[in-house]
């Protein structure tokens, strides 16, 4: 089931092992966790040689498992101060998987200012030195790399701020057309990346064997009849035409949109940016735009999209509900132009949209430039690209640019910023945000595709399940926009696992292995100093009322209290 590599930065020691007994049938999130509970000090500094960077290819990765080859790469948190995994799409977590590896662990710190390019393929793993791409951005920066390596190479790379070892840094994977488009971007993974000199991992899987099964035609059956469910099914085909975009129409009509740094929760120009004018964009423009576009091999979903300027030429890829809600309708900015163009910035600079979103609304409350004003934020993100203090103060996330200008109002869980969904209207998000090991994260379990937002009881059941559910997600490597088949055949999923690996596995499987990942992750938040009183909602969106529903986070301590207690 493959093997560890396990690279040392300061020593320039490499070396791959098999995994223990304890690692044999983990991957992607359960691996990660795993590894940096194990090794990882809980009271490390995140930027110290005792932190660990762990990417891992999910359990199924590399497989025929539809739409089920994602990344994970895990570490202490510079953002939150406790664990981190992130989670994302693209190739690197296919190739790595067909070399064999199950998991790369970065370990250790450069003696001196070193870079680093990690190049990995059939042959091995080299550091090799990286000092020509420095402060390099990551789209030139990929096309740098294909060109010196080949056009079938995956990358996993750090933008610059990342090497600044700004906390709104991510870590950014190449899509099926070698773009640095898909993001594992929360928790300021990569300063982690940056803080061991390694400016991009490329995985050359040329000449790399087939993953192998324990039974693989019963394996392939499986696959087969989930990919049949999957296929036009309502819920594939909407994420297809519209994308994560699509669901701006919903969250705005709860009244949970952010608008002007959560100050409401409908935004009177949503109609200028949700998916039905991203879809009819793409569409008039042409040329290189896409409003369907599969991030990875094996995806049938195809939520991605490329978005062209007016000439038709990509601009970036994907536009997504996210950024349209952080970068939009929380700056009160209405245009999907300026947009896009802000987030080619911030995917170029390898930070989190969400994060930055968050911090520059924040700035905007303190004054520092208006809402709306679009051409301010983009001079704004122009100074996180340049480093001036200001850029600095913004690249450090939501809570920092609070604290700096003073500002009471700054919608953090665990010192990472809110995703687009304001608490206050959708509950069962807010749970999420206050009790997951991950902070305000909504990957963590996203509870929109439920109902009765607006009412506090029952949303820290449907968020426990929730968020033990996804934990087996970005274990397996499965997209969670296959819910809408994989909920319905949990015993088939469990029989996949058995056919890959040989341990026999129980109906609840993908339950049971999300339970004993939230257990390793509370377990080292618990050891890094977190209590239940970082469990919390900010205290103003405890009173201060949501228009147009006047809703406040009423969900009960005692019900945050008990999302874990299983």
């Amino acid at each position: 089931m493959g093997l560890i590599l396990r690279v040392n930065v300061g020593t320039g020691v490499i070396a791959a092992a098999p995994p223990g007994d304890e690692y044999m049938v983990l991957g992607g999130r359960s691996l990660t966790s795993r590894i940096v509970a194990d090794e990882v000090p809980p009271t490390c500094h995140p930027l110290s040689a005792h932190n660990k960077l762990v990417i891992a290819a999910g359990l199924f990765a590399g497989t025929m498992a539809p739409s089920g080859g994602r990344i994970s790469i895990g570490a202490k948190s510079p953002l939150t101060g406790g664990i981190k995994e992130a989670n994302g799409g693209g190739e690197t977590a296919r190739k790595l998987a067909r070399l064999g590896y199950r998991a790369i662990i970065i370990e250790g710190k450069p003696q001196s200012q070193e870079l680093f390019i990690l190049k990995i393929d059939r042959s091995g793993a080299a550091l090799i030195p990286g000092e020509k791409y420095r402060e390099m951005g990551n789209y030139q920066l990929a096309a740098s790399l294909l060109d010196e390596y080949g056009n079938k190479v995956a990358i996993i790379s750090n933008g610059p701020l990342g090497e600044r070892l700004a906390s709104s840094a991510g870590i950014t994977n190449t899509d099926r057309e070698g773009v640095p488009s898909r993001f594992c971007g929360r928790g300021g993974l990569g300063a982690v990346m940056g803080s061991k000199g390694v400016k991009a991992i490329v995985i050359d899987d040329s000449g790399a064997s087939e993953i192998n099964f324990h039974d693989q035609q019963e394996f392939k059956s499986i696959c087969q009849m989930l990919y049949q469910k999957m296929t036009g099914h309502p819920s594939m085909e909407a994420f297809a035409k519209f994308g994560t975009a699509g669901v701006l129409n919903y969250v705005n009509e709860v009244g949970g949109l952010p608008t002007r740094n959560f100050r409401t929760g409908r935004f009177e120009q949503a109609m200028q940016i949700n998916g039905d004018k991203l879809r009819e964009t793409i569409l008039a423009r042409g040329g290189e735009g896409d409003p369907s576009h599969a991030c990875m091999t094996g995806c049938i979903i195809k939520c991605s999209n490329i978005y062209p300027d007016q000439n038709g030429k990509a601009l970036v890829s994907p536009l997504e509900f996210e950024t349209l809600g952080l970068l939009g309708s929380n700056l009160g900015i209405g245009d999907l132009d300026t947009i896009a163009r802000m987030n080619y910035v911030c995917n170029d600079l390898g930070v989190d949209t969400i994060e930055i979103g968050v911090a520059i609304g924040v700035a905007m409350e303190a004054g520092i430039i208006p809402f709306g004003d679009g051409p301010a934020a983009e001079k704004m993100l122009e100074e996180v690209r340049q480093g001036t203090a200001l850029g600095r103060v913004i690249a450090e996330g939501a809570l920092i640019t609070g604290r700096v200008f003073g500002v009471e109002r700054v919608p953090v869980v665990k010192g990472q910023g809110m995703p687009a969904y304001d608490p206050r209207a959708v509950k069962g998000n807010g749970v999420t945000y206050a009790t997951s090991p991950m902070g305000a994260d909504h990957t963590a379990a996203n509870t929109i595709r439920g109902k009765d937002h607006h009412i506090p009881e029952g949303r820290a059941a449907i968020s426990s399940r929730s968020q033990a559910m996804i934990a087996a997600y970005d274990s397996l490597g499965f997209c969670v926009f296959t819910g809408a088949v994989i909920n319905e055949n949990l015993s088939a999923v469990a029989r996949m696992a058995t056919a890959l690996t040989g341990q026999p596995q129980p109906d609840d499987y993908m339950y049971q292995l999300g339970v004993s990942v939230l257990k390793n992750e509370l377990e080292f938040n618990r050891q890094a100093g977190f209590t239940k009183v970082h469990d919390r909602i900010p205290g103003y969106m405890l009173e201060e009322k949501l228009p147009p529903n006047d809703l406040v986070f009423d969900v009960t301590l005692e019900d945050l209290d008990n999302v874990h207690n299983r």
